[in-house]
């Protein structure tokens, strides 16, 4: 753990302000009005998130009302039986056999027990057990380290990081479920106000799906160690109205623009290693061990949430990850300054 908050530390000092200024904007620091944190488990927007904050209040309200009982009682015993000047040292009297005391610790518990099981158990089928409609968004979720893959069957689009969600309206839902798959080791996809943990294993697809009735920005992450820099394998889940979401799918399918004044800078990524591990449409690059770089200026960050997409980072980031993201599998490209700063305009043109 202190070895994640170190890192994030060392990335902040390297960096700059941006990313801390990105994250101050989502908490609402330095605003007016405070925000609601974008990854609080009590402010639900999706269903199952929903469901799980209400069975957890309720688990807290039952288990807060035995604890005011029994610590109301333990403090009674204490004040009114306490040693007191001229007491013998023999013990008080002893309860025995009594059998409408032994009935009511016994059911009172099994009682609550069975109440709590009731509700989890409903809870657990209204998350799990819902059926997939036919109009539903389906997503095939791929847990790297240390970043996200987003491949949408139906549509045509990979993506990375980045989750586009379309708004489920109250009056006509549109849900999405995730097919969750690992390349490599254990993950764990979690966004707090959309939906509960669940875990990416490799060689196994579990299944998850959110519903999200208000439109923004959801910040989440892995919730399973999984490496050096699990700390830093963020997402970022965009839940956008009907017409946004279109427009979007509408770029994603579109290959990037071909500008004759970054040709340099193409030629050097097609001419690199760039190429066996990043796809772009459009080009020989057909690589599946990083990420899909068609629109990598469509996404707000790089690295998995390390820094905010902007040019700067973006030349940190291909001239050596692991000054960003200690670590990381993407190796330092070794590049020239005009070669790098070539490539860097090419990539920027990628929107």
């Amino acid at each position: 753990m202190l070895g994640c908050v170190r890192r994030w530390f060392l990335t902040i000092i390297i960096v700059g302000i941006t990313p801390v200024a990105a994250f101050a904007e989502d908490w609402g620091m330095g605003a007016s009005n405070a925000k609601i944190p974008p990854s609080s488990t009590f402010q639900a927007v999706s269903t199952p998130a929903h469901e799980i904050n209400t069975v957890a209040f309720f688990v807290i309200s039952i288990t807060g009302v035995i604890f005011l009982i029994v610590a109301g009682l333990l403090t009674y015993s204490i004040v009114r039986f306490r040693t007191r000047a001229g007491d013998d040292g023999r013990e008080p009297p002893q309860v025995y056999g009594s059998n409408p005391i032994e009935f009511a610790w016994t059911t009172v518990p099994v009682l609550i027990s069975f109440v709590l099981f009731l509700i989890t158990a409903r809870v657990i089928y209204v998350v799990q057990a819902r059926p997939q409609p036919p109009d539903a968004l389906s997503v095939r979720v791929i847990g790297h380290q240390w970043w996200w893959e987003f491949r949408y069957p139906g549509l045509g689009i990979v993506t990375a990081n980045e989750l586009h969600v379309p708004v489920s309206e109250l009056a006509s839902p549109t849900p999405t479920f995730l097919d969750l798959e690992s390349a490599d080791v254990a993950h764990s996809f979690w966004v707090p106000r959309l939906a509960g943990k669940t875990d990416v294993i490799p060689n196994k697809k579990n299944t998850m799906w959110i519903d999200p009735h208000v439109p923004g920005t959801y910040l989440g992450q892995c919730a399973e160690f999984c490496g050096t820099e699990h700390a830093m394998m963020l997402l970022r889940v965009v839940v956008e109205s009907r017409a946004d979401f279109d427009n979007w799918v509408a770029t994603q399918k579109q290959p990037p623009r071909v500008d004759p004044a970054v040709a340099r800078g193409r030629q050097v990524f097609q001419s690199t290693a760039c190429v066996n591990c990043h796809a772009v449409q459009g080009t020989g690059a057909d690589g599946r061990f990083g990420p899909d770089l068609t629109h990598l200026m469509a996404r707000e960050t790089i690295g998995s949430g390390v820094a905010m997409n902007t040019r700067d980072h973006l030349r940190i980031w291909v001239a050596d990850p692991n000054v960003m993201k200690p670590g990381a599998l993407m190796p330092a490209m070794g590049l020239d300054n005009q070669d790098l700063d070539a490539l860097v305009d090419y990539l920027v043109t990628l929107r």
